[in-house]
């Protein structure tokens, strides 16, 4: 008896320890999606104005880990996407990217997190699966041999690894991944003492279902709406702490209730296109600011699952990235514009009072017509197959630019695609189509009409 209690005081004594040495000041991602970002000596510069903790890049940029040398910043790393398979089946190849990229700049720059890949469940195709736990044993095989101790090794997740995740006692992993991938992983985790890096976005969960999800809810501002669990009773005021959790009831279910969790991303854009609603400056600042303040408080809040446990973050992302794909708002997540300026006033150390952070503008949504266009710079022959898809979805979508109709002149490829794509939109909208054509289109409030040509139009 007397040798269970000692053990067990041990164990929790490292634990403590183990939390001890994580902060709960944020970090940022510094994401290179752009051709007007400043170069990286600047923009540590502007990471330490920010006052950030920690940063994490996607990929192991030399200029970015030379600039970040003695600055004392955290640093994570990552094995790009296209790299995880020669990794999994080769330790020399993992040994030679160590070698590389990590030794040269190691301790100068506190790296501290090398991760393999970046949402690989989301973003690659099944056969890449089974590659990713490999790969991570791989890699953690190459930094013990470098003697890089220091340096955890994990993988980001998205929130779709869940099969369920409402109410979050009921979160559970995905039956195609989950004794494949996360378990092994989750066994990985456990013995190297790492992290579940996970990306949370209430943003997109909001954004998806706005009727029955409340935004003041989303935002950390509602004052009298909670969430109860009706299976454990906890309750919640925010749709972050709901959405933690659920990932933490998950590895509970098989069998792996201690791993600590890493926010790997989150954020809120400040911008994006006419019809994304709440993509604005004023949630942007109002959901980090607030996030900031929840995440770096002291005595620590945790979540309600995980009472007072540090939960290390970065938010997303540094710069809006003018070259990112998707919806508008992936290209508005920075804090800062790509000329240094800040989109709003904000600290990640969380130590400036709200009072004294400058105001931001009222939330603006738009609301009119708009129109969808062919975007600036898009390839002609792309675009001419995406005139055929527009045209071929509904009934006399693009009889107006048949020749001898209204909109058939000027005869151009470009003239008629925005004329299909705004035909498309307007007429599929309301069943889920969008105006992004592969990126080939973009949303206007300018009418694009002409005489007797009149595109049609969505109303906002």
């Amino acid at each position: 008896m007397a040798m269970a209690v000692i053990f067990l005081f041990v164990l929790l004594f490292s634990l403590s320890i183990s939390s001890a040495e994580i902060s709960g000041q944020l970090g940022v991602n510094y994401g290179q999606l752009g051709n007007d970002l400043p170069p990286p000596r600047i923009s540590v510069s502007l990471i330490k104005s920010l006052k950030a903790k920690r940063v994490k890049i996607y990929d192991a940029n030399p200029e970015i880990l030379k600039a970040l040398e003695n600055t004392g910043i955290q640093v994570s790393i990552m094995l790009p996407n296209q790299l995880v398979v020669n990794v999994s089946t080769n330790q020399t190849f993992s040994d030679q990217w160590v070698e590389n990229n990590v030794v040269p700049f190691y301790p100068k720059t506190l790296i501290r997190y090398l991760l393999v890949g970046n949402e690989l469940i989301s973003s690659t195709g099944n056969e890449t699966w089974p590659h990713i736990v490999p790969a991570m044993h791989r890699i953690q095989h190459s930094l013990r041999t470098f003697r890089l101790h220091k340096v955890k090794v994990g993988t980001p997740f998205a929130m779709d690894v869940l099969a369920s995740s409402f109410p979050p006692s009921n979160g559970t992993f995905r039956n195609d991944i989950v004794l494949h991938v996360i378990k092994p992983m989750l066994k990985f985790l456990h013995k190297t003492r790492s992290f579940f890096f996970l990306d949370v976005y209430p943003f997109f969960a909001w954004s998806s279902n706005p009727t029955d999800i409340n935004l003041s809810y989303t935002l950390f501002e509602s004052k009298n709406i909670t969430v109860t669990d009706p299976f454990t009773g906890l309750i919640y005021t925010n749709l972050f702490d709901q959405m933690v959790d659920a990932v933490y009831f998950a590895m509970k279910r098989v069998g792996y209730p201690g791993i600590r969790i890493f926010i790997a991303e989150t954020g809120w854009p400040n911008g994006g296109d006419l019809d994304q609603a709440g993509a604005n400056v004023h949630n942007a600042a109002t959901y980090n600011r607030n996030i900031v303040k929840r995440l770096s408080r002291k005595p620590v809040l945790g979540t309600p699952a995980r009472p007072g446990l540090v939960l290390p973050a970065f938010v997303f992302s540094l710069f809006n990235e003018n070259l990112k794909p998707g919806l508008g708002s992936e290209r508005h997540f920075g804090l800062l514009y790509p000329n240094g300026s800040r989109v709003y006033d904000i600290d990640l150390s969380g130590e400036t009072p709200e009072s004294e952070l400058a105001p931001v503008p009222k939330p603006v949504d738009y609301k009119g017509r708009a129109w969808c266009v062919v975007a600036e710079e898009a390839n002609v022959t792309v675009v001419a197959a995406a005139i055929s898809y527009a045209c071929s979805q509904g009934n006399g979508t693009c009889d107006p630019i048949q020749p001898g109709k209204a909109c058939f002149k000027p005869d151009s490829i470009m003239g008629h695609a925005s004329y299909a794509f705004s035909a498309y939109w307007a007429q599929f909208r309301r069943v889920g189509g969008t105006c992004y054509f592969n990126g080939l289109a973009t949303q206007t409030a300018k009418d694009p009409s002409y005489g007797s040509c009149k595109f049609p139009s969505v109303t906002l």
